[in-house]
């Protein structure tokens, strides 16, 4: 999605509204957002700036001010600058960083709380916790769907890119038992092609069919005539030894692994193909040749409503991240009500479920977990199954 530049008008208005130097009213909120607000990603971080503005509004406390500081991208100095800024005005807690990779920078400010949409860990990590929908959470609900569909044996297959060890090490964390196999497999179309087709044991399965159709090839009889004509109409004979897919991916590469399991004549009726969490990206309408693709993501009602509701407001769509900025200030919020002030991410431990915009969250044994819907894609919809 595109996403124009903020207005300056509102940005001013963040700006008069954090310009507080003292901490003389204890029981004002000041939450910091450490956003890129300068380079590559700046609509990113003028988009979590708007978010947060819808968010001001539903809180409708006047006692809860947003201070924003410029993280710039992967920028060291940026964010020292911005950090020191947030000590000067008493901030205690800030969104962000918006990327795993600053993890390591703001872990040192052992006084201060980040929340961050960042999906990489969802275990409370020294004085940051992150929100993001995570790898974990979606496997769970894919785990948990697989097996109410009375599936056997399940493929989880991954690209061998940057994420390898990191998707390896998250799916070895969930100990799963036989039934679930790891697959990975080249970026590169081409060479997905021929890997797919020994996983599908493609050649064996054709190679069967050609068999098959050699035994009726001689006879006139009208039972066998029958069965070649069925023949056919195949393209490979006997059943792949999986009946569902796990395909950790996105866009443009998860289309080339649908596109080579059709190719290599998987059975969509007795297969189930499921994905991670994409976003109701619609272009998967148009690309996709699998008659039901399934994935877990967060609930699609609060999802349109909160981008209708940008759009009214700032006539531009937002940033899909912004969604959990809009989360992580009704849960600070709601932690500063209950616990009167917040002094570290132990503040965050709920016995209870919280219920966001984006749907559940539970916060047990300092982990963030999500309670995911499946969605199947159908009939250019989004249905919730």
């Amino acid at each position: 999605m595109k996403i124009k530049f903020i207005s300056i008008v509102f940005y001013i208005i963040f700006c008069l509204n954090s310009n507080l130097l003292s901490d003389e009213n204890s029981k004002i909120l000041k939450v910091g957002l450490l956003a890129p607000l300068s380079g590559p990603y700046i609509e990113i971080g003028n988009s979590l700036l708007n978010s947060l503005q819808l968010a001001l509004e539903e809180i409708n406390d006047k006692n809860v001010v947003i201070v924003p500081r410029d993280s710039g991208f992967n920028n060291e100095e940026k964010i020292s600058l911005a950090i020191n800024d947030f000590k000067k005005v008493g901030v205690k807690i800030i969104i962000g960083p918006t990327t795993f990779e600053e993890f390591e920078q703001v872990q040192k400010y052992n006084n201060m709380i980040f929340i961050s949409p960042s999906n990489i860990n969802p275990e409370f990590s020294n004085n940051i916790i992150s929100i993001g929908v995570s790898l974990e959470s979606q496997l769970t609900a894919l785990m948990k769907f697989i097996k109410k569909q009375n599936k056997k044996k399940t493929i989880i297959m991954y690209p061998k890119n940057q994420y390898l060890e990191l998707i390896e090490n998250k799916i070895n964390a969930l100990s799963l038992n036989d039934n679930f196999k790891k697959f990975s497999y080249s970026p590169n179309p081409e060479v997905l092609t021929g890997e797919i087709e020994v996983l599908t044991n493609y050649a064996e399965r054709k190679r069967r069919l050609e068999l098959r159709k050699k035994m009726f090839q001689d006879k006139e009889d009208e039972q066998s005539l029958k069965e070649l004509e069925r023949l056919d109409q195949l393209y490979t004979l006997g059943n792949v030894n999986f009946d569902s897919v796990i395909i950790i991916d996105f866009g443009s590469n998860l289309q080339s692994v649908l596109t080579s399991l059709v190719y290599t004549d998987v059975n969509q009726d007795t297969v189930l193909f499921t994905t991670i969490n994409q976003w109701f990206d619609e272009s998967i309408f148009y690309e996709n040749t699998i008659k039901n693709l399934y994935y877990p993501s967060v609930n699609y009602d609060e999802f349109k409503k909160y981008n209708n509701k940008y759009f009214e407001r700032f006539n531009l769509y937002p940033n899909d991240m912004t969604i959990l900025a809009y989360d992580a200030l009704g849960l600070i919020y709601y932690a500063w009500k209950k616990k009167g002030q917040l002094n570290s991410i132990n503040d965050f431990t709920f016995k209870n479920k919280i219920k966001g915009k984006i749907g559940t969250f539970s916060f047990k044994n300092k982990k963030v977990t999500q309670e995911l819907i499946i969605y199947k894609t159908e009939n250019n919809k989004f249905i919730k199954f």
